[in-house]
């Protein structure tokens, strides 16, 4: 008769399975709670006492680990010696573990968790027989997912009793693959406990999410994993209403589009994403009024792209944007008429994502270079005009102050070197990524055209080198610009601009976005 281990904390599905293991001749030894529902639903077991010849102690925390459940789980049956020293201790071998693990990871879930229910749920005796049962896969089974529990009956049906050797190295893997995301997270709940920023091992767990077409051209295979401690606000958390799958490179402009509008909660506002930069962002008292400005700061680039509302999407603007081919639509809501008319297009997708999470706390970014990653704090600086420090003779006014924080919010979600011009309403023209600063400021105006006049002001994401773009800027018109300052030549670009009248306020923080 063979022997099969059964200790689990989610016992769904569990008696069916357990009940196909009696079927084909397994005896069960169980423990705890596991026993106690396998008993009521008439399944005879051992209980675990009787194998080890001692009793669960320290409150359950000891009770699995003992020679009688190890030695039966490891020892080789190829290796005689192995053999021998099983009987002379008169232990059985176990050929079936199923075990699946306390919940660590629903336990640190609850916002009021305390540390010391976070420590109790710590698996240790499970974690132990997992990793020795997959350790000796080439004579053990061991399951520790419920989506496997099928296809172990049949092939333990259909092979007199027994798994192939090729299904036991997919769940030892498997195995392997758990205990060492479980421990992961163990690992960063009690790094952070400690308050330890920059400990000498780095251990991240996510899931697969889905398997993708491909990623960012056809010829690369992509996979989108998301972290284990899922965050709301976040386009892996949002609800998919209408269209097609998103793609790669839509995941990624989409994210872009969403860090972007939650720099705008105060006022309707909608985003217009493309390739990663803002093409246009406009304001407005409603809805409608922020597309008709966003669409107006380039109603080119637009077109194809990905567009993030931060007010529930009402008939008026969602007509509007019909008229258009738009990839991705994320706002917080659809009124039903104006779904309708968006869900018309077969291929656009159209997400809901909850606003209300736009707060919760940021996690750290993580970005791989080859042979490695780097890891920062999201850009999430809070910031008041009212500290920035203006450096020329000329004063901005007031007006001129919330448009230049509007457009510093702009900036820091465009690729560096970066350059927004704007007014009080909308992006007026951006200069994105290009070798040098006065490219992107050349792009930026030239975007901006016929639109540049006596209200234009202009964000720079990091300070001016020389003073060229400062008298570039005020010979077309550009009377306010806001940058962070500390530039050796600093002084340069405060005399350019005195010589045009144009007011210059630092920041003090620079916001590079590769």
């Amino acid at each position: 008769m063979k022997r099969a281990i059964v200790s689990v904390s989610d016992k769904s599905n569990l008696v069916p399975f357990v009940k196909g293991l009696v079927d084909a001749g397994y005896e069960i030894v169980s423990t705890g709670g596991t026993k106690k529902v396998l008993d009521d639903a008439g399944i005879k077991t051992i209980g675990i006492e009787e194998v080890t010849h001692f009793p669960e102690i320290l409150d359950g925390r000891v009770k699995t680990l003992n020679p009688y459940v190890h030695g039966g789980l490891l020892a080789r049956r190829d290796n005689p010696e192995h053999m021998a020293t099983l009987k002379e201790h008169h232990i059985t071998p176990i050929d079936l573990v199923c075990v699946n693990l306390y919940p660590f990871k629903q336990t640190i879930s609850k916002p009021d968790v305390k540390l010391d229910d976070a420590i109790e749920n710590i698996d240790i005796g499970g974690s132990s027989m997992l990793r020795a049962a997959a350790k000796n896969y080439q004579d053990v089974t061991v399951v520790t997912d419920q989506a496997d529990y099928q296809k172990v009956l049949d092939e333990i049906k259909a092979n007199n009793g027994s798994t192939t050797l090729e299904t036991r190295a997919k769940l030892a893997a498997k195995v392997f693959r758990t205990t060492a995301a479980y421990d992961a997270l163990i690992s960063q709940y009690l790094t952070k406990q400690v308050g330890n920023e920059d400990p000498e091992k780095l251990t991240l767990t996510y899931d697969l999410k889905e398997t993708m077409r491909y990623g960012e051209n056809p010829h690369q295979k992509a996979w989108l994993y998301e972290d284990a401690m899922p965050k709301s606000f976040s386009i892996l958390e949002a609800e998919q209403l209408h269209g097609k799958k998103l793609s790669y490179n839509n995941i990624k402009d989409a994210d872009e589009a969403i860090r972007c509008v939650r720099e705008f909660q105060d006022e309707p506002t909608v985003v217009a994403m493309k390739h990663m930069n803002p093409c246009g962002i406009g304001r407005g008292d409603t809805l409608e009024e922020a597309w008709d400005r966003a669409y107006k700061a380039d109603s080119v680039s637009i077109f194809g792209g990905v567009i993030a509302l931060n007010r529930k999407v009402d008939l008026a603007t969602a007509q509007k944007m019909h008229k258009i081919f738009l990839e991705i639509v994320i706002a917080p809501g659809y009124d039903d008429d104006a779904y309708e008319v968006l869900a018309k297009k077969k291929n656009i997708r159209l997400l809901q994502l909850d606003f209300s999470k736009e707060n919760e706390p940021t996690r750290r970014e993580v970005v791989s270079v080859m042979g490695g990653m780097l890891t920062q704090e999201q850009d999430t600086l809070q910031e008041d005009y009212h500290d920035w420090k203006c450096v020329t003779d000329a004063k901005p006014t007031e007006q001129q102050l919330k448009s230049l924080m509007f457009a510093w919010k702009a900036v820091k979600h465009t690729k560096s070197n970066a350059i927004v011009v704007a007014n009080d309403e909308r992006t007026l023209g951006v200069g994105a990524g290009q070798p040098n600063r006065i490219d992107s400021l050349k792009i930026a105006v030239k975007h901006a055209g016929d639109a540049l006049d006596d209200k234009s002001v202009m964000a720079s994401d990091a300070f001016f080198p020389f003073g060229d773009s400062l008298e570039f800027a005020g010979k077309h018109g550009i009377k306010a610009v806001v940058e962070p300052g500390g530039s050796i030549r600093d002084k340069e670009t405060i005399d350019m601009a005195n010589k045009y009248g144009v007011a210059v306020v630092f920041t003090g923080h620079r916001h590079f976005r590769h």
